[in-house]
């Protein structure tokens, strides 16, 4: 624990350099660590404090590898392959058993709209969250960049998926929006679109303050992997949905289409749990490199460990 008095009377007896190298007593942290101190521009009010607002880089003197980094690429190789399988069966259930695909508002047209949402919804953005593990020495700029891309690229295939499935409707007189699959599924869909922006408002292009971004970071973390697990679950109340109106008579024969649908709904499943995995595993996460950017710190986080909005 940094005791607040002990980093008060260091940070205040170096105040004078706008930059400089400051190595802090072993007892204080964990590990040795260097820190750079540069005086930020804006003041904040912090009671008992200088009001200086800090940005804060730790260098890590060892840099001893991940224990479980050789894990880490074969969990991430097997994520792959299941999100890809599951977009390959889905093409080949739509394809093989329900004649390809169009956009004249038949039948195939609508055969668009599970492959759309298992490659947007699904694949694509289980990626769009695993690039921040999978490039943990690139620049973060570049990885955020990344991030939003295929974020966009998945809300744009979704939008695609959402659109086939309508025009089916409407040309075949199907009511809209009666089931559960589809209030889930508009349900995840707005949600995404509101993640997407509150990203691009709050990280990619920021317009909130620090402490504002560094609040808002676990929810936005947390609501992304909620958001998977509605699009897999989603899609897995999709699979049955389409089973039971296209097979019923012959799905509890164990039919093969049956059997390739089941299928793709337990290669969801399991690339959904993967992905949590390699997501909350807290020693796969990307560490902090401190020559990229500077992280604003507000004392009382350093010293006591709780928020910035904490009194």
């Amino acid at each position: 624990m940094i005791h607040r008095q002990t980093l008060q009377s260091s940070f205040s007896s170096y105040f004078s350099s706008p930059h400089l190298l400051l190595p802090l007593p072993s007892p204080l942290l964990s590990r040795q660590h260097t820190f750079k101190l540069e005086l930020g521009r804006r003041r904040i009010k912090t009671p008992g404090l200088p009001q200086w607002s800090v940005a804060l880089s730790a260098i890590m003197d060892d840099s001893a590898p991940c224990p479980g980094h050789s894990m880490f690429g074969w969990l991430v190789g097997a994520s792959q392959v299941l999100g890809l399988a599951s977009v390959v069966l889905t093409g080949v259930w739509m394809g093989h058993y329900h004649g390809g695909f169009a956009w004249d508002g038949s039948a195939q047209e609508f055969n668009l709209h599970p492959l759309c949402m298992v490659l947007g919804m699904v694949f694509l953005q289980g990626d769009a969250i695993l690039v921040y593990r999978v490039f943990r020495n690139e620049s973060k700029r570049n990885v955020k960049v990344l991030h939003g891309i295929i974020h966009l690229l998945a809300l744009i295939i979704s939008i695609i998926g959402f659109a086939a499935v309508f025009d089916f409707h409407r040309a075949a007189k199907i009511p809209d929006m009666y089931s559960l699959h589809s209030w889930c599924g508009m349900a995840t869909l707005v949600l995404f679109c509101l993640q997407w922006v509150m990203g691009l408002l709050f990280f990619l292009f920021p317009v909130a303050s620090l402490w504002l971004r560094a609040a808002y970071l676990p929810i936005h973390m947390f609501c992304g992997l909620v958001l998977v697990v509605m699009a897999i679950g989603t899609s897995m109340l999709g699979i049955t949905e389409k089973l039971l109106f296209s097979i019923m008579p012959t799905y509890p024969l164990f039919s093969p289409e049956g059997m390739l649908a089941n299928s793709l709904g337990i290669l969801l499943l399991c690339f959904g749990v993967l992905l949590c995995y390699l997501v909350s595993k807290e020693e796969f996460r990307r560490p902090p490199n401190p020559e990229e950017e500077s992280l604003s710190v507000h004392f009382k986080t350093l010293t006591e460990g709780g928020s910035p909005t904490t009194p």
